[in-house]
This record gives C-alpha cells, sequence and structure tokens, in this order.
C-alpha cells in the first residue's frame, strides 16, 4: 500500500521550500495543501496544534511538524536514496549545528531588513556577517554537503530565493559581500531540479514582499 504524503504549505515559506527539495530528493510523491496564514485552516490547527505553523508533514495520517525535524524524518525513512545528513556521527552533528545556526539567524534577521524599521542598518549587518560566516564554512566544495547537497544546503537555498527583497528593501549587495555562496546558491538551482522546483522566482517573492509590507502599514 503506497504511502499518503500531504504537506501543509504557504509559497513563500522558506521553511516549507525545505521540505518540497527534501522530498523531491528523495522521488517521493506527495500532496500540497496551500495554507492562509491569516486565516488558518482547521486541518493545520488540529495537525499542529502547539505552534500552528506550517509546514507540517502528514504521513499516513501522522502530523510532523518544524521543518528540520522533518528533514531528519524523511530523511530515516526514505534512506533508499539522495541521504540528506551523514552517516558518521561528528560529521552528522557538524551538519546539524550548521542547519540550526541557519534556522536560528537567517529568517529573523532578513525579516528585519526587508520590514525596512529603525534597525534596518544593523539588521543589514548582522544578515552579511551571518552570511559571510556560511561563505567560509562553504569554502571551496561544491556543496556544504561535499559533492552532494545534503542538509545544511537544504536549510539554507530556499533563503536565496528571498536575496533580492533583502537587497533591494536594503539597498545592498550580499554577492559583493558572499561571491562563493551566491554562486553556490545558483550551482543549486542548476544542478538540482528539486531546488529549481520548489523555488519561486526571486520576483514573485519581492512581489509579496510587498504586498505583506502593505498589509502591516510598512508602506
Amino acid at each position: 500500500m503506497e504511502d499518503e504524503v500531504v504537506l501543509l504549505d504557504f509559497w513563500p515559506s522558506s521553511f516549507a521550500m525545505r521540505v518540497k527539495i527534501a522530498l523531491g530528493e528523495k522521488g517521493i510523491k506527495y500532496k500540497c495543501k496551500q495554507e492562509d496564514l491569516f486565516n488558518k485552516s482547521p486541518l493545520l490547527l488540529e495537525m499542529n496544534p502547539i505552534h500552528k505553523k506550517i509546514p507540517v508533514l502528514i504521513h499516513n495520517g501522522k502530523p510532523i511538524s518544524e521543518s528540520l525535524i522533518i528533514l531528519q524524518y524523511i530523511d530515516q525513512v526514505w534512506n533508499h536514496k539522495s541521504p540528506l545528513l551523514p552517516s558518521d556521527p561528528y560529521q552528522r552533528s557538524q551538519a546539524l549545528f550548521w542547519a540550526d545556526y541557519i534556522d536560528k539567524k537567517i529568517y529573523g534577521i532578513g525579516r528585519r531588513v526587508w520590514m525596512g524599521k529603525e534597525d534596518q542598518e544593523e539588521a543589514k549587518e548582522e544578515l552579511m556577517q551571518c552570511l559571510k560566516t556560511l561563505d567560509r564554512e562553504l569554502g571551496n566544495k561544491l556543496y556544504f554537503g561535499g559533492q552532494n547537497i545534503g542538509v545544511v544546503d537544504v536549510a539554507l537555498v530556499p533563503f536565496t530565493t528571498w536575496f533580492y527583497s533583502y537587497e533591494t528593501c536594503g539597498n545592498f549587495s550580499i554577492e559583493a559581500g558572499c561571491p562563493k555562496l551566491v554562486a553556490w546558491a545558483k550551482r543549486c538551482k542548476e544542478n538540482y531540479q528539486s531546488v529549481s522546483e520548489a523555488l519561486p522566482h526571486p520576483l514573485q517573492i519581492y512581489e509579496y514582499v510587498m504586498e505583506l509590507k502593505k498589509r502591516l502599514g510598512l508602506v
């Protein structure tokens, strides 16, 4: 009997994009249900009653929440191809460290940049410091996972489709400070169909950001 896999999604969400990339890499068929985060569905509230957030992966009726936990779940359940996490315990711990670093830094700081409030300059500097740290960690590797993408790549690459919005709202250049990271993002999209299919065009994200700023009374 085939698994029933459903993803509760919100298309601009970098966290949901992670799950779509992982499912794509594993070749898993799934249904995608879009959520309105201003009017959350009864299904979302039932499946994630604690945080009431997307993404939620529903596997045979059982919900898994929080994107990094979902990635680990996907990697363990569908371990037949495209491993996301290293089998070596130390390397695995390091990969999870960097995925957690991305989780705790990029979204919150990036939000402060595009919102354009009084702390925008400080946020821009913080964001560039984080991205430069990741640029150094990537070094001369093709991917954070080495020769192939791994959990760190999957955790970070969805945010690159937001880079244009950060740069346009903040009037700065990420590529100027992080050339390796920008080249890596391009490589991920060119070489992995799972990435190119999961990431909306940067201009779509920018249009969404402008609409959201209007809704929040920021423009």
